[in-house]
């Protein structure tokens, strides 16, 4: 893998972990309500149910594509699909990423662990966005190096975009900025987003 190609992949990882959503609203409840160990627990915990779902999608992944190219294809064409449905809606934001900056009630570590590995693992929309992410990718998945990166690429980020989350939970007066930038910051990742649509699709 090119450093070309990796700092691809990082980037729509960073985009993936970012984007508002059930998994932002439960790291923001933990760290809120629980305190900065628990939303590190969680955070770390979300993460590790991303790396168990790229890993089960790439080796899925590689066997449509090795059994039914024409499958693939069509896969491909759905993920470029949802790429830009995530990219449209972010536009159309009106700040979410603050929105979902909200607290809960006071919870133990286990309950954090639990729920956040949930989220990360049940979720429809992670598994959609990793269908779409490692279609571009799945054909390099055919040596040991290059399944390692890809599968940890994304689980490292989400762990260390969420425990970002977690620490900055801990200053009033960054929340305060990071809302009043909320819009921006959806601006930017769907157009983003939509490049990467463009690219699937090109690419095919």
């Amino acid at each position: 893998m090119t450093v070309t190609i990796w700092f691809s992949l990082l980037a729509i990882c960073l985009l993936g972990a970012m984007s508002p959503g059930p998994s932002l609203a439960m790291i923001a409840k933990h760290s809120l309500a629980g305190g900065r160990i628990n939303g590190l627990i969680a955070a770390w915990s979300h993460a590790a149910g991303i790396g168990i779902y790229a890993f089960a999608t790439i080796v899925g992944l590689a066997v449509v594509l090795e059994q039914s190219p024409t499958l693939f294809k069509g896969i491909s064409l759905a993920g470029a699909a949802y790429l830009l449905y995530l990219g449209v809606n972010a536009l159309r934001s009106k700040g979410g990423v603050a929105a979902k900056l909200e607290a809960g009630e006071q919870m133990s570590y286990m309950q954090s662990a639990r729920e956040a590995f949930l989220i990360s693992i049940l979720s429809p929309k992670i598994a959609l966005f990793f269908i779409a992410l490692f279609s571009q990718f799945v054909a390099l998945g055919n040596e040991l190096t290059n399944q390692v990166i890809i599968v940890s690429t994304p689980l490292i980020v989400d762990g260390l975009w969420y425990t970002f989350i977690t620490l900055v939970l801990s200053s009033p007066l960054i929340v305060e900025r990071i809302r009043s930038k909320a819009q921006l910051i959806d601006r930017l990742s769907g157009i983003v987003l939509i490049l990467l649509a463009v690219r699937v699709v090109w690419t095919i």
